[in-house]
């Protein structure tokens, strides 16, 4: 249907012909776009509006970079974890190091250390 459809007209808010929209919708209105379909000979008027917005998280990490875990000495299941996944020891600094992507989604991603 979308597709036989031309549009004519592509307002912002605002504009003439988009008054009563920008006050039905606010600040999550868009545009509006008048349309013709020619199959069927109707007009129509769609709104684009928002309707979820969500902060933009880059991850702290990338999959490949190693990063430091602290896993105290009693903790046996989850050293054996980290072993499991080829971790690295660092006696003097008394940590694990280990590729983030092996340990993203588990409890060892809470023991990453900030350097």
């Amino acid at each position: 249907m979308l597709k036989d459809m031309k549009a004519y007209a592509h307002l912002k808010p605002g504009q003439k012909g988009t008054v009563r929209l920008k006050e039905k919708y606010g600040d999550a209105l868009l545009c509006v776009r008048y349309r013709f379909d020619e199959i069927r000979q109707v007009k129509v008027k769609t709104v684009e509006i928002i309707v979820d917005e969500k902060p933009l998280v880059k991850p702290r990490f990338s999959d490949e970079e190693i990063v430091p875990v602290s896993v105290f000495y009693d903790e046996e299941e989850l050293r054996q974890q980290l072993r499991r996944k080829r971790a690295r020891w660092d006696g003097d600094l008394k940590m694990w190091f280990v590729r983030y992507g092996l340990i993203r989604g588990t409890e060892l991603e809470s023991r990453i250390m900030a350097r």
